[in-house]
């Protein structure tokens, strides 16, 4: 047998973090739907396990079981947790976190004819830790590579290693976050889902604010009755809602009359201050002051730097293959220098 029937079943999570990565890097958006069978499989499998574990001989070794499946769900499971409300972790990366936390609290065994995988084990034996410091290292090779990439192709900026120059007018076709504000790089720039959020809000598309900077500048641009912003996914694209009648796209006329008195004395360039208002959730933390200097920077260049982000689920899934096959690389290094 290539192995027991719960660590072959376990391989199942293989395609699917495969196709996760996959719509991560397409869309930043993984349905709630994906983890749900898994979620299921791993929990009947490792109540398979402990029954197996239990039922058998040696004293010795459930113990190890039990102690090791509580470091993966005691420890693994809040640390997703908790990145995930400091923001170091998207709700799919988090899930997904906790998935390998019940799937793989301990180490599958799979024999081939002269080897058993996984080839390199640790002295703990807890699974998802393996598979989660294989994602941080996987995780850093990414900027090594985007730096090489700009170097080939002559780029040379203070956002090299994060970032890449798109055209300013093609940005609501991206994912991830200006590298610019109008003083130059800054690391917290506007967030790309949240400006189509808001262009999706206020019903025109980024070309007719190119177009006439200073007329969308005003307060008095803004509709009476903005449309809902969406969650900033490129199926929302900012221009998709507008009539070309010269209202949101609901037919409320959004002219400069459409705005009270009231509002016109505020001094909110852009409505920055009014769409953070209006929507009932965050915009991806962003703040009235990144959404106006987001805005300046768009109208005004012809190309910027942008950072994609890392898509968390394609490090993870290549620390899963990896950890299913080599074994532990962090443990490998701590060895070969003696630390292991």
């Amino acid at each position: 047998m290539l192995g027991s029937i719960p660590d072959l079943l376990r391989l199942v999570a293989v395609p699917v973090f495969g196709w996760a990565a996959y719509r991560d890097v397409k869309t930043r958006r993984v349905p709630n739907r994906t983890w749900t069978p898994l979620a299921v499989l791993a929990v009947v499998l490792l109540l398979w396990d402990a029954y197996t574990v239990w039922a058998g001989p040696i004293a010795v070794g459930q113990r190890l079981f039990f102690i090791r499946v509580a470091i993966s769900l005691g420890f693994v499971i809040p640390l997703s947790y908790g990145f995930w409300l400091i923001g170091g972790f998207g709700g799919a990366d988090a899930k997904a976190f906790m998935l390998v936390a019940v799937l793989f609290p301990v180490y599958p065994v799979y024999y081939l004819p002269t080897v058993a995988l996984p080839l390199q084990q640790t002295a703990i034996g807890v699974f998802s830790l393996t598979v989660l410091s294989n994602t941080v290292l996987a995780g850093v090779v990414y900027p090594l590579a985007v730096a090489a990439g700009n170097l080939a192709r002559g780029r040379f900026s203070l956002a090299m290693f994060i970032g890449r120059p798109v055209a300013a007018a093609n940005v609501t076709e991206e994912y991830g976050r200006l590298l610019e504000s109008p003083d130059g790089f800054d690391r917290g720039g506007l967030d790309l889902d949240a400006l189509r959020m808001y262009l999706q809000w206020r019903g025109c598309s980024l070309a007719d604010i190119r177009a006439d900077p200073e007329g969308h500048r005003l307060p008095t641009s803004l509709p009476r009755v903005p449309n809902d912003p969406g969650d900033g996914s490129l199926a929302t694209d900012g221009g998709d809602p507008v009539a070309g009648d010269g209202t949101n796209g609901r037919g409320d006329d959004a002219t400069t009359e459409a705005v009270t008195d009231a509002t016109d004395q505020i001094d909110d360039p852009w409505g920055a201050e009014r769409f953070l208002a209006d929507i009932d959730h965050s915009a991806y933390g962003t703040s009235p002051a990144q959404l106006r200097d987001g805005l300046d920077v768009l109208a005004e260049q012809d190309e910027v730097w942008i950072s994609p982000g890392i898509p968390f689920l394609v490090p993870m899934f290549a620390g899963l293959v990896v950890s299913l096959t080599y074994g532990d690389v962090l443990f490998s290094l701590l060895q070969a220098v003696g630390l292991a």
